[in-house]
């Protein structure tokens, strides 16, 4: 089988190229730039697609014995996934860039360029696994990603290889110390790869401009503080709000609301923040049907945690496909813009991905 492995230039793509090559397959190596200054997208064990990354993936490839091209893929990654980002933020969204990429880069563009140069799958450094065409969590929970995974439909998933996903992460550096791979140590790359300052709020501001507003009690309707901009806030937040006094219970203040249009933040208590339902659009179900009704099982709402047991109703809204949850349990700090991950939890082979679908609202 043609392979094409994605080498980002770390240590998991490295590794999941090797297995490739072990397992017979013609395999090459590509590394995408993403960047259209790339020299400056990595600081230590932040950002990515820096020349530093570009070299270290064709060093690898060099140690494999396989061909290795460099495919610039910077343009559309911006368009659909930087400018996507910041607009998201503008509206008083929260996403997560990592399910973008993944959806409209790497096993899409990527993909498409693959299938029409002729190579049979796309193998990743993803944590995850696959299973008769079933995506799962990996073995490595801390380092699971099928959460960012879960946006892709059942074709994209049938032509997907994910090598390392039944490995934990000290074993994948251990393996790559033994077949020499000079970024067997090298550090993870940490927050969101085009952000290598770690200042997200800094990177919109400097794309957004200052959209001034106002932060106000949801209990008491009182302006508690002004802001340069919805951007700088998510559902959650505690940090960072521009409020001086402390509320009058002593208790802490959270962001419970985001309203772009007004330019309003309201901040309430932590019991503000429970939500009991939650209602989706943009919905996959990773097997390319949709159930007939509704489906018990566990939704995760962030990429690390968010998680409760919930009854998921396929449901068509105005922007088509969508999802209606209702939560076992309630939960906190749950931002339109996120994905909502739907899993059957399996204790023998792993949680099984079931679908996804992007988060529209919520209900107390």
């Amino acid at each position: 089988m043609r392979v094409l492995a994605a080498m980002s230039g770390g240590v998991d793509s490295a590794v999941a190229a090797a297995r490739a090559v072990e397992a017979g397959h013609e395999v090459v190596g590509v590394h995408l730039a993403l960047s259209t200054a790339p020299g400056a997208l990595r600081t230590g064990s932040r950002g990515c697609c820096s020349r530093e990354d570009a070299d270290d993936a064709r060093r690898a490839a060099d140690l494999l014995g396989i061909p290795f091209y460099v495919w610039d893929f910077a343009d559309r990654f911006k368009e659909d996934v930087i400018d996507e980002f910041v607009a998201a933020y503008a509206a008083g969204e929260t996403p997560n860039p990592c399910l973008s990429c993944n959806e409209k880069i790497k096993f899409s563009a990527l993909a498409e360029r693959a299938l029409a140069l002729g190579f049979d799958a796309l193998a990743t450094g993803h944590y995850a696994r696959l299973a008769d065409g079933e995506l799962r969590r990996a073995v490595d929970i801390d380092k699971d990603q099928s959460y960012v995974l879960a946006v892709l439909d059942h074709e994209q998933l049938s032509r997907a290889m994910f090598p390392i996903g039944d490995t934990p992460k000290p074993q994948i550096r251990q393996e790559a110390q033994r077949r020499g791979l000079a970024v067997a140590n090298k550090p993870d790359s940490h927050d969101i790869c085009f952000i290598p300052s770690g200042d997200t709020r800094a990177f919109l501001g400097a794309r957004i401009g200052v959209r001034p507003g106002a932060v106000v009690d949801a209990s008491s309707g009182d302006t508690l503080a002004e802001h340069d901009g919805v951007h700088g806030f998510t559902i959650g937040q505690r940090k960072g709000l521009g409020i001086e006094a402390p509320a009058a219970d002593g208790h802490p203040r959270y962001v419970t609301g985001i309203d772009p249009d007004t330019g309003t933040v309201t901040v309430g208590t932590a019991a503000d923040l429970e939500v009991h339902s939650i209602t989706t659009h943009k919905a996959v179900w990773t097997s390319g049907r949709t159930p007939s009704g509704p489906v018990e099982c566990t939704v995760q709402v962030r990429a690390h945690g968010g998680l409760a047991s919930a009854v998921v109703t396929p449901v068509d809204g105005p922007d088509g496909p969508g999802m209606q949850i209702a939560l076992r349990e309630p939960l906190r700090g749950v931002a339109r813009g996120q994905a909502a991950v739907l899993y059957l939890p399996d204790a023998v082979d792993g949680d099984q991905v079931i679908g996804c679908g992007r988060i529209t609202g919520t209900d107390g």
